[in-house]
């Protein structure tokens, strides 16, 4: 039988394009030919690229990966005035992040942001200016109503916080119809988005509640019995180490959004480490495993873990090294194609070497 594998995307705004390139060259390698695929999840950019994935494979389109491809490139500015306003947002925030320009704090939700955003992206293409459009040109989400909660696999998980509540939220495709509203309540950063009004609750960024749905991913209640993963891969976009202490302005706020992006992600792999050692140690029956549709351990990745002899740790894909010191805060709200082009780039040279490295693991 095919391993069944489960794919979770971390967020980080445009830095995602690394998940894109990432998604592109796993399933051009072909790797639906030796595993089953039975769960996207994904916060934020990562949620974008999981559900463009995930809408592809439900249509049976071929390849899976384009629609996906199309989505960054038209995402990317296409004409002068849209280049002008990306260097612009890009610069003006990097200024203010380096302690050279006054902040001045607007809510997104306020008259005044509504008015400036309709000044300032007049002349650009609707679904350049409107992440709401970007969507829809991409995703019928018409077509996903008329077909209701998907019980096909994969499985879709998206994470998104309530704002009123303060609950964690989970978005799945084989429990409610995936709508718009659940990508954008995933997408929905405080300083940048108004919270996402879904009935009568509103919602935020999935990072305040998980980045990416890692334990979802093997609970029988989220994704149902017969789509327990045997391995997790993650796409990891935020860096768990860094070389200095931060002191500039600019390094604390990058910092700080990356901990931020990781911090709930390692305690959901703790939990995962926890069941894993429960079960290599025997704590658990074979039939009550059996129950929840569990062989053995779990396959988590060793970005997580500083012991790579865990019998159950697989290599996770991260940027390179040299791409990871390149890029900054305000590289995660740069669409520019220079940016974007990089980033895809990298994650297909990292996928190719993480499957060749999963290879190698699996033969030892």
């Amino acid at each position: 039988m095919k391993p069944k594998i489960a794919i979770a995307c971390q967020g980080g705004g445009s830095q995602t394009a690394f998940t894109a390139g990432v998604l592109h060259a796993l399933f051009e390698a072909g790797i639906q030919k030796d595993f089953e695929i039975v769960s996207l999840s994904g916060t934020s950019g990562g949620a974008v690229c999981a559900t463009l994935l995930w809408y592809s494979i439900q249509k049976g389109e071929r390849p899976v990966w384009k629609r996906m491809l199309d989505f960054w490139r038209d995402n990317s500015p296409q004409a002068d005035a849209e280049r002008w306003f990306n260097d612009w947002v890009v610069h003006w925030v990097r200024v203010i992040n380096g302690g050279h320009w006054p902040a001045l704090q607007i809510s997104p939700a306020s008259d005044i942001a509504k008015a400036m955003m309709t000044y300032f992206t007049s002349g650009q293409r609707k679904s350049f200016a409107d992440f709401a459009e970007l969507l829809k040109t991409h995703i019928d989400f018409d077509e996903i109503a008329s077909w209701g909660p998907r019980a096909e696999r994969p499985v879709l998980v998206m994470g998104a916080a309530n704002v009123l509540t303060g609950k964690l939220r989970k978005f799945i495709s084989n429990k409610e119809t995936i709508r718009i509203e659940h990508i954008l309540a995933s997408c929905a950063v405080p300083s940048i988005f108004p919270a996402v009004e879904i009935g009568d609750d509103a919602y935020w960024d999935g990072l305040f509640s998980d980045n990416p749905p890692i334990d979802e991913l093997i609970k029988p209640a989220y994704v149902g019995p017969g789509n327990i993963a045997d391995e997790i891969w993650l796409i990891k976009i935020n860096p768990t180490r860094r070389n200095s202490i931060p002191v500039r302005t600019d390094d604390i706020i990058d910092r700080r959004n990356q901990l931020e992006g990781n911090v709930s992600l390692f305690q959901q792999l703790v939990q995962v480490e926890l069941i894993n050692d429960l079960i290599v140690g025997g704590a658990f029956k074979a039939e009550f495993l059996k129950g929840l549709g569990i062989k053995s351990a779990i396959r988590i990745p060793k970005c997580f873990h500083e012991d790579p002899d865990k019998p159950y740790h697989i290599p996770c894909i991260e940027m390179s090294e040299e791409i990871q010191e390149t890029l900054d805060y305000e590289s995660k709200i740069d669409r520019g194609s220079k940016n974007l082009d990089l980033l895809i780039e990298d994650g297909r040279k990292r996928a190719r070497e993480f499957l060749d490295a999963r290879a190698r693991a699996v033969k030892q």
